[in-house]
């Protein structure tokens, strides 16, 4: 079946107006879902599960598939009004969306995050409809190292995130990393860092993490601001605003590296989109004629983050239905909905029932259109939240980032996490280390661990041979040079003032 035919085939299920007011109804709950804290896109789909269960194959993926996208959205809005990153793709968000929601500017970020999304999601649905056999053999040949120097080369923008205090963000970050060993060691299952504790033996988990850091370190900094605090404070409305078409055509560079880059990502079997949007973040920062800007409120890091992670939803399909491995969590919890709807899926699939894939891409389609009208709405209802003095929105936010914690296991501990995560980022704040940076060590630390021990161990404890191959080899050799280099050129700059 060619790839228009594929294309007609796809539109065409998806015209049938039950499983389209499905899919309709799936975009709003995925934001929904997207936008509550806690609420990451895994928990979104398997939340969605009882809804598939009287659905057709064809219609239960559709439906799945908009749930996924949307939630991805979602997580965005929250990021921007609250500094809460709904989903832990939408961390990277909240470096320049917050920013801009305190100089007033919530409707215009939210406004790049939405039309970023959906530029991302449409650019990784194109490439799943028309590259997926291709792109699958390509990922299924990154061994554990090219996959540790793509995580690592995440790690590089440490010395760009704060070039003012690059010794203290690098602190930080290593402090990331060290979190990111608490737990069972990913090889030998040695116990480390876990105190004597049970609950520590799988690891800081990290939604309650991120919430203690992004939201209650922000309530606990609030407070001491009393004029925000008094009864007669409010901020008004936020009316979702596009940029103009001059500030799009100045970031259609990035638009496109970063869509490439998160479908590439999104790919790779485990890596998935909190990797694509911090890798993309980070290259952009590298790559920016202005990287002081970032972190302070431009829509480069919003339409960076946002980009890349709506492009890794469109990746995470291409192996799950070419060769039936899931690229991602959420991808996997698909994978197990099929397969109990007796799908066969794998290399065969796009043979014998090629009407997965082209319902998939016309889903994506379908759902990374509507869902910036879906989202502009659900955001005017949270921004009314904006207008309720911080003396109740304080405690609001609290209460909801418990529950938020709590959810993501069912678990006291988490809240714990969450509750010491929350003042360790205000001693973080107060001493002016970067927390970001702390995230990004966490986030990317345990993927790197992982991948290195295996490479490692491949290798037979030879890190030559480790990083033998082209690909992890030019990686790192360009991910050294990028993290090296801030620092390097400071002193060549104080060495020319002198």
């Amino acid at each position: 079946m060619t790839t228009w035919e594929l294309f007609a085939n796809g539109f065409s299920v998806l015209m049938d107006p039950y499983t389209f007011m499905m899919v309709v109804f799936a975009i709003v709950v995925g934001t929904i879902f997207g936008a509550l804290p806690g609420v990451s896109a895994t928990m979104a789909v398997a939340l969605g599960l009882p809804f598939t269960y009287s659905m057709q194959p064809i219609p239960a993926i559709v439906f799945l598939v908009a749930i996924y996208c949307s939630s991805i959205t979602g997580g965005s809005i929250t990021a921007i009004l609250f500094k809460i990153p709904g989903v832990p793709s939408s961390a990277p968000t909240t470096f320049d969306g917050y920013p801009m929601a305190q100089r007033g500017e919530a409707g215009k970020a939210l406004g790049i995050a939405l039309g970023s999304s959906a530029i991302g999601g449409l650019v990784s649905a194109l490439a799943m409809l028309t590259l997926s056999p291709q792109l699958t053999q390509a990922a299924l040949s990154f061994s554990p190292s090219d996959i540790f120097a793509i995580t690592f080369m995440g790690l590089s923008i440490l010395t760009c995130l704060d070039s003012k205090n690059i010794l203290r963000t690098l602190i930080s970050g290593l402090l990331g990393l060290l979190l990111a060993c608490v737990g069972q060691d990913p090889m030998y299952a040695v116990q480390r860092l876990t105190f004597g504790s049970g609950e520590l033996i799988a690891g800081l988990e990290m939604i309650p993490v991120l919430i203690g850091i992004f939201a209650v370190t922000e309530v606990l900094k609030q407070t001491k601001k009393r004029d925000k605090l008094a009864a007669d404070q409010g901020t008004a409305s936020v009316n979702t605003k596009m940029p103009s078409f001059k500030e799009w055509w100045g970031i259609k560079w990035l638009l496109a590296r970063c869509s490439v880059i998160g479908t590439i990502i999104g790919i790779l079997p485990g890596a998935g989109a909190t990797i694509a949007s911090f890798l993309c973040y980070s290259s952009e920062t590298k790559l920016s004629k202005y990287p002081e800007k970032f972190g302070t409120g431009i829509i480069d890091g919003i339409a960076a983050s946002e980009t890349a992670n709506n492009a890794a939803t469109g990746g995470a399909m291409v192996p799950l239905l070419s060769l039936g491995i899931p690229g991602g969590n959420a991808a996997a919890v698909m994978m197990s909905a099929l397969v109990l709807k007796g799908v066969q899926l794998g290399p065969l699939l796009l043979v014998n029932q090629p009407q997965y894939l082209s319902a998939t891409f016309a889903s994506m389609v379908v759902t990374n259109i509507l869902m910036v009208v879906v989202a502009i709405g659900i955001a005017k209802v949270f921004a009314q939240i904006l207008a309720v003095p911080y003396s109740y929105l304080g405690p609001i936010i609290i209460m909801l980032a418990i529950i938020g914690s709590y959810a993501t296991n069912m678990s006291i501990a988490d809240v714990k996490i969450m509750a010491i995560a929350g003042v360790i980022g205000l001693i973080i704040s107060a001493c002016h280390f970067n927390s970001a940076a702390l995230i990004l060590g966490l986030v990317l630390g345990v993927i790197c661990e992982g991948n290195f021990s295996r490479a490692y161990t491949i290798s037979r404890a030879n890190l030559v041979n480790m990083f033998a191959r082209p690909v992890a080899g030019t990686l790192m050799v360009i991910s050294i040079i990028l993290l090296v280099w801030p620092v390097v050129s400071q002193l060549f700059r104080k060495k020319t003032n002198d």
